[in-house]
């Protein structure tokens, strides 16, 4: 006899799946990152979309395995993973918790993403020009050190008035 999945162990799985941490960035759930996408049932299994911040995102592996454990200790048995590309993860999606959290960490939150057009995109030579607010003073006067911090989602910078040195998850 097939098992079924009710609509309250969904919502559990629903909960359970959202409390999952990001590796990178363990201040922000998969929800307030906003990678997890959906929660599903299909039979006796629970169905779980994630979408990657970015392509070759080399968490995935960990999050899905997370995902896994989390759910398997919360007593669903049959879990699936998937991964959805379309549409593509946005730094829009983080949530206002996870953009508080990243703050209260030391990460400048990112700013509004750049629009997408469903045309070619323009190739621009020169970086964008970006107000970075330092997460720990306000200050605006800073600089950014590095487009390249500990992760691809990250930037460096130093701010010019309290002196600390902090990351920046940029706009994707």
């Amino acid at each position: 006899m097939a098992v079924t999945i009710t609509p309250v162990d969904l919502e559990r799985a629903r909960k359970v799946a959202a409390t999952v941490r990001d590796p990178e960035m363990p201040m922000l759930t998969l929800a307030d990152l906003g990678v997890l996408r959906d929660v599903a049932s299909v039979g006796s299994a629970v169905v779980v979309t994630i979408t990657p911040t970015y392509s070759g995102c080399p968490a995935m592996a960990t999050i899905r395995a997370d995902l896994v454990v989390a759910l398997h200790a919360a007593g669903f048995d049959d879990v699936d993973v998937r991964t959805a590309l379309d549409p593509p993860w946005s730094t829009d999606w983080i949530s206002a918790d996870g953009r508080r959290a990243l703050t209260e960490h030391g990460i400048a939150p990112p700013g509004p993403a750049p629009a997408r057009s469903a045309g070619p995109v323009a190739l621009t030579l020169a970086a964008p020009s970006r107000t970075t607010h330092c997460p720990l003073c306000g200050s605006a006067d800073t600089q950014e050190t590095s487009y390249f911090g500990s992760t691809a989602c990250t930037a460096l910078h130093q701010c010019r008035r309290c002196g600390e040195p902090f990351a920046r998850v940029k706009e994707i």
